[in-house]
């Protein structure tokens, strides 16, 4: 083991330095930043840096690009990182710089260095986040233009890392609760599938070597087993199919607008479908208003990154309504979409100046209503599941003993 004697720094920016052993930089670096800190120089002790525990600014701590793809955690990262750098009071260019040795996926470095390269060009930050609409949405592109203006671009790049934080988290709640019963249910029906195309043709045989009526349950069972052994290619083809002929059509507008209208329609989900949409647009507009960005602006912003084309044209007539002078009450009671809890909380949050604070807290009772009926469906589903599966394995098996019954009757 190598000993190297780091430099960092803290979410709150404070600098930390102390030495780290491993194998190599990678190693070093990986166990430092899995407590929290952003590295800033990694030297190995046999160099002069390190017997003289000085800083060596010239020293490059050297990361090695490991995929393609940027994900939300690079770019919830990357806001939280910079934030942290901006307000320990390091230029924008040199955290930009420290942050680039750090990134792991190749795609992301290549953004980085190319915002590099164009605030050097003389781009305001912003401007330069424009030219990567991939990359960076409306949501960052315009908090950080406002952070800009403001002077105070670390504050707004933490509000920022904090919304993206939360939605993260919400989101890896929702998937984490999907999963479990996504998995059951896959197993269930695997279990099915094996069971008619494997054990059933099995006794199938034995039955032909018994002179004997087969009962009704036995010869439908037969059927459909019979069905799925010799229609398998053509069942998978038709279910690809469908789900491309769906996809296809949910790429078109019409499509993903008419979609969007049914789920909210559902029985029971619908309103599950609903909240989780209120709830992305409230952590938004809170983000967006405690930013310091104009409620018209917001609402625009809103609109083009809510995610849900039946939502943006709510939040558009929103917009309009507001753009004429009226208060956000009317607009939100026209639309029939909000609840009156919703409505309530943004007319008293018009009425006191607390706008934003009151849409997080808005986004607080939401993530936990979708919290809790993710909890309550997967409890409900759990049995519904295990007792549809078992009920129809124990058709399956009523179907198979009843011939051995008579079998059996015809021997004795």
């Amino acid at each position: 083991m190598l000993k190297f004697y780091y430099i960092a720094r803290n979410n709150l920016g404070a600098k930390e330095t102390g030495v780290e052993e491993g194998l190599n930089q990678e190693e070093v670096v990986s166990k430092i930043q899995s407590r929290g800190l952003i590295v800033i120089s990694v030297i190995p002790e046999n160099t002069e840096a390190f017997n003289s525990k000085e800083i060596n600014p010239n020293v490059k701590v050297k990361f090695k690009q490991k995929r393609d793809r940027i994900t939300g955690a690079d770019l919830t990262l990357f806001c939280r990182q910079l934030s942290t750098l901006l307000g320990a009071g390091v230029t924008i260019l040199k955290s930009l710089d420290i942050i680039s040795k750090q990134v792991v996926s190749r795609k992301f470095y290549a953004v980085v260095v190319n915002l590099q390269k164009n605030m050097e060009a003389g781009l305001s930050f912003h401007e330069a986040m424009v030219k990567h609409p991939k990359v960076f949405s409306d949501l960052w592109v315009n908090l950080v233009e406002s952070g800009e203006a403001s002077g105070n671009l670390a504050v707004v790049l933490s509000r920022l890392a904090t919304y993206l934080e939360r939605d993260a988290e919400f989101r890896g709640k929702v998937i984490s609760a999907l999963i479990y019963p996504g998995i059951l249910l896959f197993a269930g029906l695997g279990a099915l599938f094996l069971m008619a195309v494997k054990i059933v043709p099995t006794f199938a045989e034995i039955f032909k070597g018994f002179n004997i009526t087969l009962p009704l349950l036995t010869r439908i069972l037969l059927m459909v087993s019979d069905f799925l052994r010799f229609n398998t290619i053509a069942i998978f083809l038709v279910i690809g199919g469908i789900v491309f002929t769906f996809k296809s059509y949910l790429k078109t507008k019409t499509g993903r607008r008419n979609f969007e209208s049914f789920k909210f329609k559902m029985p029971v989900f619908g309103e599950f479908f609903m909240a989780l949409n209120v709830e992305r647009f409230s952590s938004e507009m809170s983000t967006l208003l405690e930013s310091g960005v104009p409620i018209l602006y917001s609402l625009e912003i809103s609109e083009r990154s809510v995610g849900n084309l039946v939502m943006a044209d709510i939040i558009r007539k929103i917009k309009d309504d507001v753009r004429e002078g009226k208060s956000l009450r009317e607009p939100l009671e026209k639309s029939a979409f909000f609840d009156p809890m919703f409505i309530q909380m943004v007319s008293i949050g018009e009425e006191i100046g607390e706008l934003p604070q009151m849409f997080k807290k808005i986004n607080n009772f939401y993530q936990d209503y979708c919290g809790v009926f993710l909890t309550r469906f997967v409890s409900m589903f759990e049995p519904f599941v295990l007792v549809f599966i078992g009920g129809i394995i124990g058709l399956m098996i009523t179907g198979i003993f009843l011939p051995i019954f008579e079998i059996s009757k015809i021997g004795g």
